[in-house]
Parts: structure tokens; sequence; C-alpha cells
């Protein structure tokens, strides 16, 4: 059941991430997939459909939303997508589409009261790994902690993240906040400081909002891995992630997987 649809927010797909260690963001490796082009970062994705529940909410989303969006098809390069979003007896409901193309939906609600703060302790800090082992089905154990390297948000990294996701709301450059999609990056990050992977792809995203982060602020992770399996041939990982602002105060907490080895890379590295 949906209520008041809201009317549907456009823009222009921005590759963030075209010079990234991860080749799927990369116009031949992706081609070389069987992509139509390199593929716009997932986390972006999940950036371009916060539109709706801040305009919505406002602040107390940033504060203690929560966002489950699931990445069902590419996003390409400077290709326009269209989100559109109604209202529903639980919150929100949001598709994102690109040229007819269904590409991501979820869903997004604002609680009336704030989660109970996880106990830091049920989080142990661990760095990420000094050598990264190549990517294989065991790098990822079922039960591992895993950590990133720390990352301070500076004011430049801020602003151009919010240029780069066509970010128009004034909260962020008004409040000196860190934008939800940074904060979504560190948890891409729990993985790729501590494997190396070729090309990977970020598939799905449950994120509750604890706090926010601000410009400045220096963030780290603590991230369990909670699934290591075979899907169709896809190598997928899926962890459970707290989101820290100076190692401390927690801003997020996701349930974040990824395919860590898409089956067109084995295919590919079989056939070579």
């Amino acid at each position: 059941m949906t209520l008041s649809p809201f009317a549907p927010y456009s823009l222009s797909a921005f590759n963030i991430s075209q010079a990234s260690e991860n080749k799927i963001h990369d116009d031949t490796v992706a081609a070389r997939l069987g992509f139509a082009g390199a593929l716009v970062p997932g986390v972006e994705v999940y950036a371009y459909a916060t539109h709706f529940p801040l305009a919505l909410w406002g602040r107390p989303w940033l504060e203690r939303g929560t966002m489950d969006c699931k990445l069902l098809k590419p996003v390409y390069d400077g290709r326009i997508i269209t989100i559109a979003a109604s209202r529903s007896v639980t919150g929100l409901d949001f598709t994102v589409e690109s040229e007819k193309v269904f590409c991501a939906s979820g869903s997004a609600n604002l609680p009336p009261e704030p989660m109970v703060m996880p106990d830091l302790a049920d989080f142990p800090v661990v760095p990420a790994r000094r050598e990264r082992p190549h990517v294989n089905a065991s790098v990822f154990p079922v039960g591992e902690w895993l950590g990133a390297d720390p990352f301070e948000v500076t004011e430049d990294y801020a602003s151009s993240y919010l240029r780069d996701v066509r970010e128009t709301n004034p909260i962020y450059s008004n409040e000196k906040l860190v934008h939800p999609g940074i904060i979504l990056r560190m948890c891409n990050w729990s993985l790729s400081h501590n494997v190396q992977m070729s090309a990977w792809i970020h598939i799905a995203s449950a994120v509750r909002n604890l706090g926010l982060a601000r410009v400045g602020d220096v963030l780290t992770t603590r991230a369990k891995v909670l699934a290591n399996y075979d899907r169709k041939g896809h190598k997928i990982a899926e962890l459970d992630i707290l989101v820290l602002a100076n190692d401390c105060t927690p801003v997020a907490r996701v349930h974040h997987s990824a395919i860590y080895c898409p089956r067109q890379l084995a295919e590919l590295i079989s056939s070579d």
C-alpha cells in the first residue's frame, strides 16, 4: 500500500571512482565483463536515493533514520537516472531507473525513538590487514573481524563529494555534516582495505543511522563477516559494520553485501 507519491527526482549519474583500484569502475574492464561501461558505485546510487528521506524528515533522519537499498542493475556514468518515491504505511518506498531500466529499489523510515546504541565492547578494534591477500573463496571467513584505514573527512573532500553526487540540500554545507554516501563508502573499504579484488560489485545495504558525523571527523569501522557464499557463480560476502566518528561515536550500523568475485571475472580468468 502506497500513499502520496512525490515528484520524481532526476540527475546525471557520475562515476566518482574512475581511478579506483576496483576495475568495475573502468570502462575497458567492465566491458570485458559484459557491461555497457564502467559502473557508477553503488554507494553513490544510495547517496542519490537519500534525497527523498532527507527531504521528508530532515535532520532527524540523518540522526536516527533507516534506509534499505538493493542494487539490481548497473547505473552508468553520464546517464540520466530518475528516483521515484512514495509514502508507504511504514515510511517511504523508492526506485531508481535509468533509461527505462529498473536499477535499484528500497525503503526508508524514521523510527519514533532513537535506536539503542550498540555496546562498543561487542565490536573489537582491529586494523586493516597489513598484507592484503589476493581474492579467493577463503578471504572472508565467517566470524572474522575486519577494520579499515581511518579516514578524515576534510572540508575539501566533503564539498567535492556533494558536488560529485549532485547534492543540493543545503543542510550538509550549512551544518558541516558528512553525507551518508561517505559513511557508506567506509563500508566498502572494510572489504577493499583487507583483500585485493580486481573487480567487485556492491549489491545491497541496510543502514541504520545512529548519529551525525561532521566535517573534520575521522571515520573508522568495525566489521564482522556474517556470511560468505556462492550464488549463481558469484562469490558474495555479507558484513555487519559499525561506522564510528573519532573511534568513539557510532554514526551508522550497516548490513553490507557485495559480490567480491563476479562470475564473469572467474570465467574470464579461466579462459585467458
